[in-house]
Order: C-alpha cells, then sequence, then structure tokens
C-alpha cells in the first residue's frame, strides 16, 4: 500500500470537514444529536442521515 502524503492528507481532511459541517449544523434540527455528524463521512451513513432529514419534521415544526 502506497503511502499518503501531506497534500493527499489534505484534500481527504477537506473532504471531511465539507461532509461533516453541514451535518453538524442540520441534525440538532431535526431531533439527532450533532455527534451523529462524524458518520457521515461514510457514503452509506450520509445517505441514511439524508433520508432522515428529508422526510422528519423540524423540532419548529413543519416547513413552509
Amino acid at each position: 500500500m502506497i503511502p499518503m502524503g501531506p497534500f493527499q492528507l489534505f484534500i481527504l481532511g477537506s473532504w471531511v470537514l465539507l461532509l461533516v459541517v453541514p451535518f453538524w449544523k442540520l441534525l440538532p434540527r431535526y431531533g439527532i444529536s450533532k455527534y451523529f455528524a462524524p458518520l457521515a463521512a461514510m457514503p452509506a451513513i450520509a445517505l441514511v442521515l439524508l433520508w432522515i432529514i428529508a422526510f422528519k419534521e423540524d423540532i419548529d415544526g413543519p416547513r413552509k
């Protein structure tokens, strides 16, 4: 296996941040702990979280 260099680690870290930060902000609106957000770095779990967000109402009530 070829080790990752600093540039590849930077790209990977950036990609993870681009996925985790929006989930960190969105999940509490739907009554889900924000600590599930790092799991969104895994594509299958991100899809499940998106489905939950799509079909669950906000804590503040239904969207207008």
